[in-house]
C-alpha cells in the first residue's frame, strides 16, 4: 500500500523537488565577466589622420550598458589617442581605466 501511494505521489508530480534535490551534480552557477573588444581603424599613416573606432569596439561598450553617444565618445577618445598608437597594453589599460571612471547610461 506505501509503495502505491509513493507511486502516486511520483507520478503526479508532488515528489519531484524531493527526488531532484537529492542528488549532487556539482552545479555552480558562474557569471562571465563582461567583454569589451578594442578595435581601431589605423590607416597606413603615422599621424592620427583617419584613426577611429571600429564597430565592434562601440557595439560591445553598448553591451556593456553605455549608451550609444557614450560608447562612441570613449571609443573615439581612445582611438585617437597618438600615444596608444601601436601599444595593446596602453589600449587595454585606458580602456579599463575609462570603463572604471565613466558611468554607463
Amino acid at each position: 500500500m506505501i509503495r502505491l501511494a509513493a507511486a502516486a505521489l511520483v507520478a503526479s508530480g508532488l515528489a519531484a523537488p524531493a527526488v531532484a534535490g537529492a542528488g549532487t551534480h556539482g552545479y555552480v552557477p558562474t557569471q562571465y565577466a563582461p567583454r569589451v573588444v578594442v578595435s581601431c581603424f589605423r590607416g597606413p599613416w603615422q599621424q592620427i589622420i583617419w584613426d577611429h573606432p571600429n564597430a565592434v569596439f562601440v557595439d560591445s561598450l553598448v553591451g556593456i550598458g553605455y549608451s550609444f553617444e557614450r560608447a562612441s565618445a570613449i571609443a573615439n577618445r581612445v582611438c585617437k589617442d597618438g600615444s596608444l598608437v601601436n601599444n595593446a597594453d596602453g589600449l587595454k589599460a585606458t580602456t579599463e581605466a575609462i570603463i572604471a571612471n565613466s558611468p554607463r547610461r
